[in-house]
């Protein structure tokens, strides 16, 4: 839960970035806590200056399990996902070429796992953000105008810095 938290001030320190706790994403409008058809996505934020929308995930387990079982759901979903939060999060008025995908903050001790386990995800239908937990410590940027973030690892895909 600490992280959690360390993440969306990290978020909201850009002024650009508005930031949703806990958002709940749910396929089935009718029935929105269906089982295996919702979500508690940790934030969603929306990034005016990149114009994209992230699912902000946080994770410092061990094996990422929990992380990457998410990660596979949205991917199979992923045309429902982003029809829902547009839908929900009453975001129909943002241009429709604004990016949507998901945002992921672990470790980086875990990136190695996370990487390779991001590549044999079923039916990839993004590319996500990556950002270490050291990168969102309160000393590491200015609390109320961070601009970008500080140099990411190398072994961090290009693809999935900006």
């Amino acid at each position: 839960m600490f992280y959690e938290n360390a993440v969306i001030d990290y978020l909201k320190a850009d002024r650009a970035v508005f930031v949703n706790p806990g958002c709940l994403v749910c396929l089935d409008e009718s029935s929105p806590e269906a089982p295996g058809r919702h979500w508690y996505c940790d934030a969603l934020a929306i990034d005016f200056r990149s114009q994209q929308i992230f699912l902000c995930e946080v994770s410092y387990a061990k094996n990422l399990d929990a992380l990457i079982g998410r990660l596979a759901a949205w991917s199979i979903n992923w045309e429902g996902v982003c029809k829902a939060i547009r839908r929900d999060c009453k975001l129909e008025a943002l241009p429709n070429n604004w990016m949507m995908r998901p945002w992921i903050f672990v470790p980086k001790e875990r990136l190695e796992i996370l990487i390779g386990r991001l590549s044999r995800l079923p039916n990839r239908q993004y590319v996500p953000r990556i950002t270490t937990l050291e990168m969102v410590q309160p000393w590491k940027y200015n609390n109320w105008v961070r601009i970008g973030e500080e140099q990411k690892p190398d072994c961090i895909p290009s693809d999935m810095c900006a």
